[in-house]
């Protein structure tokens, strides 16, 4: 949902690109919404690699490795803050190989949410 809305359609054929090579030269600004113009403000273009960052890490194939929602609102919380390089110079497979160590250990308590 994060990657729709960044992007303005559905991320499909992203996804499935994910594990490939071309990923590697895709950037972030070349999948944000063409019908918005590219952000200036160094915060806001941090807020969006940060949304691309934490939904990337939420597709992990190894669910011990994605985050908890607890974990993405704390990421949120805790790393409001400029982007400290070019947005159009951040690709795609660089956010997908961010390390962020959100591994859940074995007597981890996972709370979910109940409908």
């Amino acid at each position: 949902m994060a990657l729709e809305t960044i992007m303005g359609r559905h991320p499909g054929d992203l996804l499935s690109s994910l594990m490939s090579p071309p990923i590697k030269n895709i950037l972030i600004t070349d999948v944000l919404d063409s019908c918005l113009l590219p952000p200036t403000n160094p915060i806001v273009a941090g807020n969006i690699v940060l949304v691309a960052t934490m939904a990337f890490a939420c597709l992990q194939p190894e669910p011990r490795f994605r985050p908890s929602m607890l974990q993405v609102s704390q990421e949120f919380i805790s790393r409001m803050k400029a982007l400290s390089e070019p947005l159009r110079t951040t690709s795609l497979w660089h956010l997908w190989n961010r390390k962020m160590d959100f591994v859940h250990q074995p007597n981890e308590q996972v709370i979910s949410a109940q409908v």
